[in-house]
């Protein structure tokens, strides 16, 4: 994996940049559908392509628990498995391990865990994590890292802290000779010199890009905030810088403006499913009874298929009745909307004009429906 930063803005942090890999360029700042279980919930991979994805995301702790990863490369590795063509990162499972096992107990190997799926007892360490990750033949690996609760006293914070940067080190020696690139992940909570400390102990071990772990997991979102755009601009300028998990439009905007290039988040893609459609007014709810007889799109000014097609009155009626359309339709819009957020954003930067940009965005969104 190559990075470059292409253009900077002169009045904050943001910047564009390209990531080469062996399966074609990612344009940063970028947000990367999240796809669990080698899929995009409800739409296609010729989908996602043609509303502008250059990445998705997997994830480690489902894949490996079914279909299982040496099944998946049995079968070609999953980038054959999925049909999907372009670059994968997959995360590295410890968050779910913390979030969805029945019961789970750090150990200094590890994390031994119990299936959410099946009741089964199973290890996840550094060199399982990464071993999964080799199998799955991802372009973007993520170290194994525990994902810190909130709320938590500064004291677990820093263990979990050390505990994590020699997890880090161990993830590095079981990912050498992979060809695929690997990430360490920021910890430390909301204490800023614990995070600090972390960040430097990864860049002494060193890594192809580094994350900002452990947001949106129940701090303020002053808090979150906090932290992304004191931390954001520490990490290394000359690789990707990535913050997991985050999140919402206002979120993306801010995170480029403090200097991250990469976003996952399962917000569109949920969210759609559940009714709620973004836009650059503000989130629409479907489900309203306003809907029921308005012939208007979701968005009059955006270009996607079901803006394009169809009226919020039929979208609300086909939520109503739980018709599948409702959600792929729901969420071929929602991933439109936060692409095309991602595309705007490198374009403001590139001509010179990002404040601007970002002044507008947020005049739009007070202007509301």
């Amino acid at each position: 994996m190559k990075f470059q930063v292409l253009s900077e803005d002169g009045e904050s942090n943001a910047r564009t940049g390209r990531i080469e890999t062996a399966r074609g360029a990612v344009d940063t700042p970028i947000f990367m559908p999240v796809g669990t279980a080698g899929s995009v919930k409800s739409i296609s991979p010729d989908e996602l392509e043609s509303l502008g994805a250059q990445i998705v995301l997997a994830n480690t702790y489902h894949l490996c628990l079914r279909p299982g990863d040496e099944r998946v490369a049995r079968l070609g590795g999953l980038h054959k498995f999925m049909g999907w063509e372009r670059p994968i990162l997959t995360d590295s499972g410890g968050f779910q391990v913390f979030s969805l096992a029945r019961i789970n107990k750090i150990e200094e190997e590890g994390v031994r865990f119990q299936s959410h799926i099946d009741g089964s007892h199973r290890l996840l360490s550094p060199e399982t994590a990464v071993g999964i990750q080799r199998n799955l033949g991802s372009d973007i690996m993520m170290c194994f890292d525990e994902c810190t609760p909130y709320p938590v006293t500064y004291e677990y914070a820093s263990e979990s802290v050390r505990r994590t940067i020699r997890w880090a080190k161990r993830s590095k020696e079981a990912s050498a000779g992979s060809g695929q690139a690997l990430f360490g992940i920021v910890q430390g909570s909301v204490f800023a010199d614990l995070r600090e400390m972390c960040l430097e102990n990864l860049i002494e071990i060193g890594f192809d890009g580094y994350a900002i772990g452990s947001l949106s997991v129940g701090e303020s979102k002053e808090q979150m905030l906090e932290v992304m755009n004191r931390l954001a601009p520490r990490l290394p300028a000359e690789a990707p810088r990535y913050v997991m998990g985050v999140g919402t439009p206002e979120d993306l905007v801010e995170g480029v403006r403090a200097g991250v290039d990469m976003f996952d988040c399962v917000m569109p893609t949920r969210n759609g499913r559940n009714g709620t459609l973004f836009t650059y007014r503000g989130a629409l709810n479907i489900k309203n009874n306003a809907y029921a007889e308005d012939p208007r799109p979701i968005d009059p000014d955006c270009g996607c298929y079901t803006c394009r097609r169809f009226s919020r009155a039929y979208l609300r009626h086909l939520y109503i009745c739980r018709e599948l359309l409702s959600y792929r339709l729901n969420t071929i819009h929602n991933l439109y909307f936060y692409l095309d957020l991602m595309g705007q954003m490198r374009a403001a930067i590139a001509a010179g004009n990002f404040e601007r940009w970002r002044k507008g965005f947020y005049a739009r969104l007070e202007s509301g429906q």
